[in-house]
């Protein structure tokens, strides 16, 4: 059994808390979770602290907002029909954690009940394009467009328009809708964000750097935005910005690797801690039966410790649960650097039938050619 960690001293430091531009978030965490605790029964209240525990998770990378936004919700998890605020969020929970066929359940309960609610559709669309169920997704965006601004009914349209056959038409749907007047930071980050993904993909790299670009200049913090822009600045070889880009954010594991490969790629020292560092928490997380990140553990066992044999079976158990053109090609990837085309089947199948377009994925699909 793991014995309590006891600090050496009274000056030792154990963590360091954010400061600058997140702590007035956690000044109004605090000010939540104290309105909470005087009335724990307050649905409306719980669901107000638990979604912006998830967006503070969203923001820095940190999981154990999700575990306190689960705790906000403690009175109403097990209920079998809860408010249908507490069940959409409820929901947002359950597929941060994989649990996608749970969530998509309280989903469709919740619009069965509010017909009108945009954030169900949205969340059943985004769970749908996860799960490559592109009509299901379809269906959620044409639900969502009526109760969103007219950027996110286009940008989900488009998101999902992108992975069937016709990203040329996507890309130039969501930039005639990128319309700075009336729309709020948040959705013109998400839509840039969208776009710069699909220009990535399509080849027009000058193109997608400049709406990264864009996203960034936003100022808002993002952690999906910094993973997505970090990549693709690792596939232009250009490690020593991710770096810069990501200094400081070590407590979130999908920076950690993003900054382990950078440092592989330049020569850092930081390259033996940072690594030791995923290969305890990749331990943890198989400790306590989560394999939320296994495309991370992939992505780290190929590229960080060259070992296709450890990450082909995680890239293969991870396509079976999602299957997003990133999920995609880590398998490629994977299979190609063990030599093993069949085990690559699962994501060749998803591209001739999606219809995708992706310069590094066809790339890849063509070295697996002769291979067994």
């Amino acid at each position: 059994m793991a014995a309590p960690f006891v600090p050496a001293d009274d000056q030792q430091v154990l963590e360091r808390l954010p400061s600058g531009a997140a702590a007035p978030r956690l000044r109004e965490l605090a000010a939540l979770r104290q309105r909470l605790n005087a009335d724990p029964r307050n649905a409306d209240l719980a669901v107000q602290l638990a979604r912006r525990y998830y967006e503070e998770t969203a923001a820095e990378g940190d999981p154990r907002y999700i575990g306190y936004a689960q705790a906000a919700l403690a009175p109403w998890w097990n209920l079998p029909d809860p408010p249908p605020a507490v069940r959409v969020m409820r929901a947002v929970l359950l597929q941060f954690n994989h649990h996608f066929d749970a969530a998509m359940a309280d989903l469709a309960a919740a619009v069965q009940a509010q017909p009108d609610n945009g954030e169900a559709w949205a969340w059943q669309a985004s769970i749908a394009m996860v799960q490559a169920n592109y009509p299901q997704a379809r269906t959620a965006c044409q639900r969502l467009a009526p109760t969103a601004s007219p950027l996110i009914g286009v940008a989900c349209l488009a998101s999902v328009d992108a992975v069937t056959g016709r990203a040329t038409q996507a890309a130039a749907a969501l930039r005639a809708a990128l319309r700075p007047a009336d729309v709020s930071a948040p959705e013109m980050l998400w839509a840039l964000t969208r776009l710069a993904e699909i220009e990535e993909r399509r080849g027009d790299f000058a193109a997608a750097e400049a709406a990264f670009k864009q996203a960034l200049a936003l100022g808002v913090t993002d952690g999906y935005l910094l993973a997505a822009y970090a990549d693709f600045l690792l596939d232009r070889g250009r490690p020593a910005e991710v770096l810069a880009l990501l200094q400081g954010r070590e407590r979130s594991d999908l920076m950690l690797l993003r900054l382990a490969l950078a440092a592989k790629a330049t020569g850092s020292p930081a390259l033996a801690g940072w690594s030791a560092t995923l290969e305890a928490r990749f331990a943890a997380a198989r400790l306590r039966g989560d394999s939320v990140h296994e495309k991370e553990e992939a992505r780290y066992a190929l590229g960080i410790l060259a070992q296709p044999a450890r990450a082909l079976p995680l890239a293969v158990s991870n396509f079976a649960v999602q299957r997003e053109p990133a999920d995609a090609r880590v398998l490629l990837e994977a299979a190609l650097a063990a030599g093993q085309r069949a085990a690559a089947e699962p994501a060749l199948k998803w591209m001739a039938e999606s219809g995708i377009e992706s310069v590094a994925l066809q790339a890849l699909a063509a070295q697996l050619k002769g291979k067994p």
